[in-house]
């Protein structure tokens, strides 16, 4: 099928110079109804005011060119004009043979291989090592896992990366916190800091430490709590380790992990911070004011100057950002993506501009940054509440064992299997909606099994498809290995597939151009929809037409089409991270 609508670019064009391949593909839409055939094209009408032409008469003469091509006459059984300026396309059957085929016996269907396969550094999560990852991490653990893979399948390599804000004012905050808990203030106490954290969490840190536990981190870090109340510095390497490892732990529980771990202490520790701003100065875009240093970002864009080091001689949060990024850029990686929350929106004017002072040749565009709203959580017909102050969190860990079907006065711990559950939800839900979005996570519908629970119909789907095929003694494994009949089996039998099977077919010839779009547009998003689109199709065609009949010929093109279907579920499922399970 993508052979076939590329194939249709030279053909148009004869017709409409000098139309791209590009504008035809993205012309290109279901009819709304499928009688009018399998593919509408809406080019003519798009390219009628810059003809100074009728579309209709545009949308005729492509029909034509179509309809007479030689190279197409195997493909296309009609090319029609119809109004207002639509061009209604109708395939062969061959070319279905020729999907269902790729879809079973072709491992790669839908990936792009590239001979020199471009870097990307996709950063994500970036949680301050300070308290447990939250719901809105969890988002960002899900989108960024989720277009890391996406972005694989379009031939990029891609480095997971993972940064820690361990320096700064709330790294302080967090050890003078533990330090309280640890000689024995409640949060509560007039004497517990003022701008504390106050979790139960940091009760527990406090214990470790004084326990003398050792902490094993992701990357290698080994620290081992010394007990001392006095040694601040000793606590704060504690508990961001002790945080650092917590996190690790959630993480893998998710299902992800990173190819590297960046600190922010390191750019401090090595002087690059403070390189950073001398070749600011130096650059001319920086000045005193008032005692601070102040970078001129708004010769680059940005609304406002900003301050570098204020006057008590502490550095902004931008300016380390702007040494981090220097450093992903000589990596040699041209590109950067960001995943942060939608607070974020305003580090994104400086930290380019930081980066464009340096005049090192950085794109204005360097990094990318995909932002998304919050979470909010829903739980028994009401919101979960939160209080940072109090240190009351969604974490992603509850929601996780929530969506597993446990609730807070289960004493037992998940099983293995309910953990798998809890993370497949979690992680379909978190990237079921475009990013910008706000999206409310109820928890009574994440453990329904309805239709209406958009991970449980798509796994059912699959679940049904493992079903049928064990009914008829075979499996999604068998099929794909007598793949190389299907070919025969349209030519010899002389079938003819009807409308719920030819939508089937063509929901899964999108999968290439969707993986493409999804990659281009970063928009993991995409993946989720169109699963829930398949499952969709599928449960049509399963309720319109009986798989198992007698006719050896119509059960045997329709066990293909279960099992493709099968493939083709398994695939996106598997991009986005979620299991698919065979009996639901």
């Amino acid at each position: 099928m993508v052979k076939v609508l590329h194939e249709l670019a030279p053909e148009q064009s004869s017709a409409l110079e000098p139309t791209t391949l590009e504008q035809l593909d993205e012309s290109l839409q279901s009819p709304k109804q499928t009688s009018h055939g399998d593919l509408a094209c809406n080019i003519a009408m798009r390219l009628a005011k810059p003809y100074g032409q009728n579309p209709m008469v545009l949308a005729t003469a492509l029909a034509e060119a179509l309809s007479q091509s030689p190279v197409l006459a195997p493909t296309i059984e009609k090319a029609s004009a119809a109004p207002p300026g639509f061009v209604n396309l109708r395939f062969k059957d061959a070319v279905y043979a020729q999907l269902i085929f790729s879809c079973l016996a072709e491992p790669d269907f839908g990936c792009l291989v590239q001979k020199h396969p471009p870097e990307v550094i996709l950063e994500f999560v970036s949680a301050n090592p300070t308290g447990p990852l939250h719901v809105g991490h969890g988002r960002q653990a899900a989108l960024g896992d989720c277009l890391a893979a996406v972005l694989q399948t379009q031939g990029y390599r891609v480095t997971r990366e993972f940064y820690y804000n361990d320096a700064g004012a709330q790294i302080n905050n967090l050890a003078t916190s533990v330090q309280a808990r640890a000689k024995g203030l409640a949060p509560h106490d007039p004497a517990f800091p003022q701008d504390g954290y106050r979790g139960d969490y940091i009760l527990d840190i406090a214990k470790a430490y004084q326990e003398g536990e050792t902490i094993h981190t992701a990357d290698g870090l080994q620290i081992t709590g010394t007990g001392s109340l006095e040694d601040l510095d000793a606590i704060r390497q504690f508990a961001v380790a002790y945080l650092r490892r917590e996190q690790d732990l959630d993480l893998k529980t998710f299902g992800v992990r990173f190819d590297r771990f960046s600190l922010e202490s390191s750019l401090y520790a090595d002087g690059h911070v403070g390189a950073v701003i001398d070749r600011l100065v130096a650059s001319g875009d920086a000045y005193e004011n008032e005692g601070a240093l102040w970078l001129a970002t708004t010769r680059y864009g940005d609304d406002k100057d900003r301050v570098m080091r204020k006057s008590d001689g502490g550095i902004t949060y931008f300016v380390p950002d702007v040494a981090y990024h220097e450093q992903k850029f000589k990596r040699g990686c041209s590109r950067a993506i960001n995943i942060q929350g939608s607070d974020h929106h305003g580090t994104v004017a400086r930290v380019r501009a930081g980066l464009q002072a340096l005049n090192i040749g950085v794109p204005k565009t360097f990094p990318e940054y995909l932002l998304h709203k919050m979470v909010t959580v829903m739980r028994q017909g009401h919101e979960v509440k939160i209080s940072k102050r109090a240190g009351q969190y969604v974490t992603l860990r509850d929601l996780i064992v929530w969506s597993s079907g446990l609730g807070e006065t289960d004493v037992t711990q998940p099983t293995p299997e309910q953990l798998q559950k809890g993370r497949d939800t979690v992680r379909f839900f978190l990237v079921s909606r475009k990013p910008d979005t706000e999206f409310v996570f109820d928890v009574d519908l994440a453990v329904s099994q309805t239709d209406e629970n958009p991970v449980y119909y798509v796994q059912y789907a699959h679940a049904r498809c493992c079903s049928v095929l064990a009914q008829a003694q075979t499996s999604v494994e068998l099929v794909v290995d007598q793949a190389h009949e299907i070919d025969r089996l349209f030519q010899a039998q002389g079938l003819v597939l009807q409308d719920k099977e030819r939508c089937l077919c063509l929901r899964m010839a999108e999968f290439p151009r969707l993986l493409g779009q999804a990659a281009h547009d970063c928009a993991p998003h995409l993946l989720a929809f169109y699963l829930r689109d398949l499952a969709a199709d599928f449960h049509g065609f399963y309720n319109a037409h009986r798989v198992l009949v007698d006719d050896a010929s119509t059960r045997q093109l329709r066990l293909f089409l279960v099992a493709a279907t099968a493939v083709m579920l398994r695939r996106g499922l598997g991009i986005l991270g979620v299991s698919s399970p065979d009996r639901m």
